[in-house]
């Protein structure tokens, strides 16, 4: 091995530095990482590698900086990419058995970015169908593990990201986000991730939708994932901006954070909650992390958002299911119509979202004016506060389950609750297109393992600074990203 298997844990930035100083080539890095996914395939994690064409862009990375050839922000690090990304020449399934052959001729925009900046994308990672689940598991490429324990899953849908973060396989990943797709893995796996304010990073080339599809879809957001808080705004910095089609007419420019100190941002603490409680280990940690947070300066305070959660999920399930309708086919939707009749919505998420899937227009321009009030409240509390924690859901890293997913349930404090729960303290962020940068904050024991803790920090529109100052300032104090003792320690041939 050229280099050491130290660096399969050293973040993005400290590797690009290394890249540009010339400690590093960019084909050791490549290297070490294909040599890792190979040796530590039992995760599942990467499922699709392109060794030959990295090693192509490496090599041409290293010898475009030994000529001193303009280099951009990411020249010559190699990373992977959830497999809801569209990539140029490499297989973009989005989990879906029907795309199980799909090989696009052109990238994403996000993935375009990145290999502008000088990106060398090598893999791709494991998703559920149609990035559809908290599970990360799909027909074609079966079941993702988590790092802290195989007998759990990382999270999703962008599981795969988070467990080859966690195991030092990627230094660098690029998820989605429409119902805690990169925060819950960040959160079970115990690595970061960043949910940007919704808009400032193009979806064109995310699957869903279909493939081909231009529109910018409501909710959903592209966000990095990393070890660190300083990789996430390494790579936001990259992916920020309009599409082609919007450029002519503005920029964005995104807010500095409202200050980069503890002491100097005033901390929102929102954690308990009558209708979604969350089990009170995550609850204990959290309130924890924030105390040690606060006797380092942080001034932390109580808050509350000013609405009906429960009301404020259904809403979100509202606008959330007719999204699904996009890729199923007529017979596929016309059978959801014809037992969302046979049916009564009884108020459960279950049957309510089955039935907000053939939503009329009428109703869903309803509850998008219920979604602007829920958003109106969001506003509110920033007006007291710089940033709002809370958590990403109610319990760390649940066993793998293949039970259909109105089957599966959660202990939650001792008590059975309904899988889709799990959707509440992500849905209240995301319907109001808010930032919201997931760290970990600790860990708990359970069942002989240690799993990680983490917490969303959630900002007002266009806060993404502001949110990812607070993450990083906390982790400085809390200690950040712990890789597992089993893949730390790993040498060849171990």
């Amino acid at each position: 091995m050229a280099v050491g298997e130290e660096r399969a844990f050293q973040s993005a930035s400290r590797l690009v530095d290394d890249l540009a100083s010339g400690a590093v080539s960019s084909r050791e890095l490549l290297e070490l990482h294909l040599d890792r996914v190979a040796r530590f395939s039992e995760l599942n994690a990467v499922v699709t590698v392109d060794a030959e064409g990295a090693r192509k862009a490496a090599d041409a990375a290293d010898a475009a900086r030994a000529a001193g050839a303009p280099c951009g922000p990411l020249h010559g690090l190699p990373m992977t990419v959830k497999d809801v990304f569209e990539t140029a020449g490499m297989l973009s399934t989005g989990g879906a058995p029907e795309l199980a052959h799909h090989v696009p001729d052109r990238d994403a925009i996000a993935v375009e970015r990145l290999r502008s900046a000088g990106a060398v994308l090598f893999g791709k990672t494991n998703t559920p169908v149609w990035a559809g689940d908290w599970q990360t598991t799909n027909p074609i490429f079966g079941r993702t593990r988590n790092a802290c324990d195989p007998e759990r899953t990382p999270g999703g849908s962008s599981g795969g990201s988070a467990a080859a973060l966690a195991a030092g396989l990627t230094p660098l990943e690029l998820g989605s986000d429409i119902g805690g797709s990169i925060r819950v893995p960040s959160h079970w796996s115990g690595t970061c991730g960043h949910k940007p304010t919704w808009g400032i990073v193009p979806q064109r080339g995310h699957l869903p939708g279909p493939p081909g599809a231009l529109a910018e879809v409501d909710l959903n957001v592209v966000g990095p994932m990393a070890r660190t808080v300083e990789d996430l705004e390494l790579a936001l910095s990259v992916l920020c901006g309009p599409t082609p089609e919007e450029a002519p007419g503005w920029r964005l420019e995104l807010p500095p954070p409202r200050a980069t100190s503890l002491e100097g941002l005033r901390v929102g603490v929102w954690i308990d909650d009558p209708r979604f409680a969350p089990d009170p280990r995550v609850a204990e940690c959290l309130r924890g992390a924030l105390g040690r947070l606060a006797e380092a300066g942080a001034p932390v305070r109580e808050v509350r958002l000013e609405v009906d959660f429960e009301d404020a999920v259904s809403t979100y399930m509202d606008l959330l299911m007719p999204l699904n309708t996009r890729t199923m086919s007529d017979p596929e939707w016309e059978a959801m119509r014809d037992a969302a009749a046979r049916l009564p919505d009884d108020g459960s998420l279950a049957l309510g979202g089955l039935h907000a899937h053939t939503l009329s227009h009428r109703d869903w321009l309803r509850a998008d004016e219920d979604r602007l009030r829920v958003k109106r409240a969001w506003l509110a509390l920033f007006d007291d506060v710089d940033v709002v924690v809370c958590p990403v859901n109610q319990v760390p890293a649940i066993r793998h389950d293949d039970r259909d997913v109105l089957e599966r349930q959660v202990r939650i404090g001792g008590e059975a609750h309904p899988y889709l729960e799990l959707i509440a303290w992500p849905a209240i962020v995301t319907m109001a297109g808010l930032p919201a940068t997931a760290i970990p904050m600790g860990r708990v024991p359970e069942e002989g393992v240690s799993l990680p803790v983490g917490a969303q920090i959630v900002g007002a529109p266009y806060a993404d600074r502001t949110t990812l100052a607070f993450a990083r300032a906390a982790l400085d104090e809390l200690g950040g990203f712990r890789p597992e003792p089993a893949y730390a320690a790993a040498q060849p041939g171990s």
